[in-house]
């Protein structure tokens, strides 16, 4: 089992329990909270309990007091099995496990995580501000070598799509119509390069930027029903 084939079953793990579960967020594989509540929990996904797993799980430690690794069920001897989940508890980790059954993978939790008391709340801070700026999740936590949809470029997708529809506009109209707070930032930094200043504080799509958001087909359909809504009720 892969680390992208752990993913879902540990997010319906979550969501089953009201979670909602964004998949990538600031390095972590997978972040779900409560709506409404302080508290997140981070999930590293792993193909076996490796000291790189350790690593990166202790990380998150300083983000979250509700940190858990989750591995595939595998063979082990009795001793080695019974010292993996004496290492993981020792550091504070929850622990759960994916089991491949005739009736699809099922979620076994053997121990809940303990607050180790790390917390670095600018590092929790960005993780919850990342969250609460996405629109929707599109990521898969455990992915390699895939382009991450953060919620910088969910907005920048968001302003490229006005701009689409507008052919040009500056950031306090857009701003008006539903873009994000930082939209006159996004237009004058132009990480992406899909933006183009026609005069001071009015912008237009530039040749990449008429082709390069469309690139993630699902952002860019929610994009123009945003879009679509906002220039209705005008």
């Amino acid at each position: 089992m892969k680390e992208v084939e752990l993913y879902p079953p540990i997010k319906q793990f979550f969501e089953a329990r009201g979670y909602e579960v964004q998949g990538e967020v600031k390095h972590c594989d997978l972040v779900a909270q409560i709506p409404g509540d302080e508290q997140v929990v981070i999930v590293e996904l792993k193909t076996s309990p490796n000291l790189s797993l350790l690593v990166q799980a202790t990380e998150r430690q300083a983000i979250s007091d509700c940190v858990y690794v989750a591995i595939p069920q595998k063979k082990y001897r009795r001793s080695q099995w019974r010292g993996i989940q004496r290492v993981i508890k020792q550091l504070g980790l929850g622990l759960l496990v994916v089991s491949t059954t005739k009736l699809g993978n099922v979620v076994n939790e053997y121990f809940t995580p303990v607050p180790m008391r790390r917390i670095q709340p600018r590092k929790r801070n960005a993780v919850k501000r990342e969250i609460s700026d996405r629109n929707a999740s599109y990521n898969i936590g455990g992915t390699t070598r895939t382009e991450i949809m953060t919620a910088y470029r969910q907005n920048a997708t968001l302003i490229a799509c006005f701009l689409d529809s507008l052919g040009e506009a500056n950031a306090v109209q857009m701003r008006k119509l539903g873009t994000p707070e930082n939209t006159s930032q996004i237009l004058n930094s132009n990480h992406y390069g899909w933006f183009e200043k026609v005069r001071r504080g009015v912008y237009c799509l530039s040749k990449i930027g008429k082709q390069d958001p469309k690139r993630h087909p699902e952002v860019w359909r929610s994009a123009e029903q945003i879009v679509a809504a906002s220039i209705e009720l005008e």
